[in-house]
């Protein structure tokens, strides 16, 4: 077995980070697990938007019911500009990518979608705190969100992976074979 090769990630003039590979999809598509192991196999870093807002304002739930969503979104926008300036492999919150902004910043980065299906999804959000999911059936909730962004998902996207079924593990291979195949310096 050969280790993985590294996906070329700075600029070799001028050392910055080149293009990330970036995750997008929904609430419990996976992004945070496949992205780890993406990164750990690509052999980079990985950096969690999500992450980063608890790191620096709190937990989301409580800016959320404190400030509301548009707080939030503003803080997710600063979030996501500090994660692709690392570059490596990104994973962004379920909503990252309504905003316009970000998706422009998108475009110079390999941007990945994962979807899962909703009865599949049903399970992993079970007993989650996720704000958007409070107050009705989550998975009727979540499917009703997942429509509205699929549109921009899928416009976001370069290419998108199921979660739904098989081993974690074949998603991950993909999405490295991928990411191997599209070089950092040629990013869509």
């Amino acid at each position: 077995m050969t280790s993985p090769e590294r996906v070329p990630a700075d600029d070799p003039h001028t050392g910055a980070p080149g293009p990330a590979v970036v995750l997008i999809g929904p609430m419990g598509a996976g992004k945070t697990s496949v992205g780890r192991r993406v990164a750990r196999a690509l052999g980079t870093t990985f950096t969690d938007t999500d992450k980063l807002v608890v790191r620096d304002h709190g937990p989301i739930r409580d800016l959320f019911l404190a400030h509301g969503e548009p707080h939030f979104r503003a803080l997710e926008r600063e979030a996501v500009v500090e994660a692709l300036g690392r570059g490596g492999v990104v994973a962004l919150g379920g909503g990252a990518v309504l905003d316009p902004l970000t998706r422009e910043r998108l475009t110079s980065h390999r941007v990945v979608l994962l979807t899962v299906s909703p009865h599949v999804v049903a399970s992993r959000i079970h007993g989650d705190e996720r704000p958007l999911l409070g107050g009705e059936d989550p998975a009727e909730r979540w499917l009703r969100i997942f429509e509205e962004r699929r549109p921009i998902y899928e416009s976001t996207a370069h290419i998108a992976f199921d979660t739904s079924s098989g081993p974690l593990s074949r998603v991950v291979d993909d999405i490295v074979a991928w990411a191997q195949s599209v070089p950092a310096q040629e990013a869509p």
